[in-house]
């Protein structure tokens, strides 16, 4: 398995990590995921650390803090071995202070996250979306509190737009804060807005991605097509309101694309897709998930090898979009593009 740093630290993350959104199955959304039990979970857990991917993600709004109580008892006994990350922020109940980053919530969800996870650490603590009722210098102090306490090691967030990365980060420098390391995205083939503003400024600032839902919320598996109705088994039956729109024709065409080079490749459409990820800039790793060990092993199989300069370049025609304004002149006029080359271009993504 690959180890890249982790943004501009100095922590080194495997290419590829575990999502735990499958685990204790509460809920509308997270029981249709999966419901993976502690037992279940200490296989998973199992083929993950002998493939050599040491690093697991969770958050206390997975499953209402199961997720992080089964991961806790999946890795009870080899803490050393692994990589913790969990998110909070998002609401975990009706009551005012039951979301949001102030200094009372963060501390109450990092002591209710060491609970759940059996552990006296977190070594990444991510804030699960931005919170605007905050002042953001109240939510530095505190993760630079908890950080000194050795309680979380390291510090990132999940879903925040440029503005809010940017102020952030500018804000733990003005005050000597520890800055964001890692961004948790959405970024596939079937959704690239990551690369409009926030990998220009993940590049710029040493800020590492990490990916989530790599295969379109389940929708680059290789089994919605074209002329087909979904499979019975799969969650946008259930999700699609939840997660990332995507416009059918162009869904099929990158699967188009994605068919013509598992022929090529012999290797199955998640992983080319997932490959494809990780050869992007800022990536730091791409956080797989699964129901069953079937699953799992076939995205473990999307490293290892590496896809040619031809196919990523196909990948990426059938895959582009018009960038949306203010980006979208420096991709298609000359002059925009003289002025700031590595906006016209940053990825490279091709002409739409």
């Amino acid at each position: 398995m690959e180890y890249r740093r982790l943004g501009a630290s100095g922590l080194k993350v495997p290419a590829l990590s575990f999502g735990t959104g499958t685990f204790g199955g509460r809920g509308e959304l997270f029981g249709a995921w999966g419901d993976t039990d502690a037992r279940q979970a200490r296989r998973l857990v199992d083929i993950c650390l002998e493939a050599g991917v040491t690093m697991f993600d969770t958050a206390d709004v997975y499953s209402a803090g199961a997720s992080e109580q089964v991961l806790g008892e999946a890795v009870r006994g080899r803490r050393d071995e692994v990589i913790l990350s969990t998110k909070t922020s998002l609401p975990m109940g009706d009551g005012p202070n039951d979301a949001g980053s102030s200094r009372s919530r963060l501390i109450k969800a990092c002591e209710d996250a060491l609970r759940r996870l059996g552990t006296d650490y977190i070594d990444l603590l991510q804030l699960h979306a931005f919170d605007a009722g905050t002042p953001i210098e109240e939510v530095l102090s505190t993760l630079d509190a908890l950080v000194r306490a050795g309680k979380v090691r390291y510090v990132g967030v999940s879903n925040f737009s440029g503005w809010h990365l940017m102020k952030s980060l500018a804000t733990a420098d003005d005050n000597g804060h520890p800055r964001y390391v890692a961004h948790q995205v959405y970024y596939s083939l079937v959704g690239r807005d990551y690369e409009w503003e926030l990998m220009p400024l993940g590049l710029d600032q040493g800020v590492g991605a990490l990916v989530w839902s790599p295969l379109g919320w389940g929708r680059l598996t290789g089994k919605v097509r074209r002329g087909r109705p979904l499979p019975a088994q799969s969650r946008l039956h259930q999700t699609a309101d939840y997660g990332p729109p995507v416009d059918d024709e162009h869904l099929f065409t990158v699967v188009d694309a994605l068919d013509e080079i598992a022929a090529e490749t012999g290797k199955a459409i998640p992983q080319i897709a997932i490959n494809w990820l990780l050869r992007r800039p800022t990536v730091s790793s791409v956080i797989i998930g699964a129901r069953n060990e079937e699953q799992l092993r076939q995205n473990l199989g999307a490293v290892g090898w590496t896809l040619t300069s031809d196919q990523i370049a196909r990948l990426d025609a059938a895959s582009a979009v018009t960038a949306p304004y203010p980006y979208f002149p420096y991709q298609r006029q000359e002059g925009f593009a003289r002025l700031n080359p590595s906006a016209s271009d940053p990825v490279p993504v091709p002409a739409a």
